[in-house]
């Protein structure tokens, strides 16, 4: 089966190439720059078709896929605060996506799979006053509505993603663990509030389940683990050697900024993917913890 992952160059598009290849897929990735000695390792002789979804009106480039796997879609940790705003999100998500997966289909692409976020999905009227919510649910919505006989669109709407590939990503966790070990200036705290958390193992594996079975032009949100960011940082902590109790406070956290808690600080997001869902899509539960002990590793390893 000849796959094209874009963004498969960033963590979560890497590690689902890795898996797809693994499985015997014949993957590419499509990313907006040629190879280099900052890819992640999963992807490493991988054929690579350079090009930028949002310019992608041509068709022609996609046909020599059957499927498509879409893990590029820019979210508020990815646009800077000051260039955040209508006309972005209009390019990156609410045109963007759908204009890529219409092209998909015109080139013959039969099933196509977006990763997108669960805060539509839980919480609908929040598109209503917040525009990137508002955005992300046109991309996924938009993007099914393409759905016919001969093209299949579905929708992964995931929870935070634990994970970290070489570069920026493991460099950040390890800055986290350096901190919750006592080792940086700032006070080690957690804000209030917290969210559902899920390993990048377990959205591959669901990115997998949703090529081989998913329902064309579903939604279906995923997750696994609800924990209050305190909860999450102390998992961190342990991971990490710390023998520090991470405390709740409520003030802004360098490690967990306000504007990267869409729900605002003190708000919990908690709720339980349905089991047929998870069944359907067969991707692990309770992997969260693993997914940080595979993090220190791979930092262990690189310093």
């Amino acid at each position: 089966m000849n796959t094209l992952v874009v963004g498969g160059t960033g963590m979560i598009g890497a590690h689902i190439a890795e898996l797809l290849a693994a499985q015997g897929h014949g993957v590419t990735i499509m990313a907006r720059r040629e190879g280099s000695s900052e890819d992640p390792a999963q992807i490493v002789g991988m054929p690579r078709l350079v090009a930028d979804y949002t310019d992608v009106t041509d068709p022609s480039a996609l046909e020599p896929f059957e499927q498509v796997v879409f893990a590029a879609g820019q979210d508020i940790r990815h646009i800077p605060a000051d260039e955040e705003g209508d006309e972005i999100w209009e390019r990156v998500q609410t045109r963007g996506v759908p204009a890529f997966a219409d092209a998909a289909r015109r080139a013959g692409v039969r099933r196509f799979v977006q990763i997108g976020s669960y805060y539509h999905q839980l919480y609908p009227e929040w598109a209503k006053n917040l525009p990137y919510v508002a955005a992300r649910k046109a991309a996924d919505e938009r993007t099914r509505a393409l759905t016919d006989d001969t093209f299949a669109a579905i929708t992964l709407n995931p929870p935070s993603i634990v994970g970290a590939i070489q570069g920026s990503s493991l460099r950040r966790f390890a800055r986290m663990f350096s901190w919750l070990r006592g080792e940086r200036p700032e006070n080690v705290f957690a804000p209030p509030g917290g969210t559902n958390y899920m390993s990048v193992r377990s959205l591959a594996e669901a990115t997998l389940g949703a090529l081989e079975r998913g329902e064309p032009g579903t939604a279906y949100l995923i997750g696994d683990q609800n924990l209050r960011y305190q909860e999450f940082f102390q998992v961190l902590a342990d991971v990490a050697g710390s023998t520090l109790r991470v405390p709740e406070r409520d003030e802004e956290c360098p490690y967990q900024p306000d504007r990267f808690i869409v729900q605002g600080r003190g708000r919990v997001i908690a709720y339980q993917p349905s089991p047929a869902d998870v069944a359907t899509l067969s991707y692990r539960r309770d992997d969260v913890r693993d997914a940080v002990e595979k993090i220190q590793r791979e930092i262990s390893k690189a310093w």
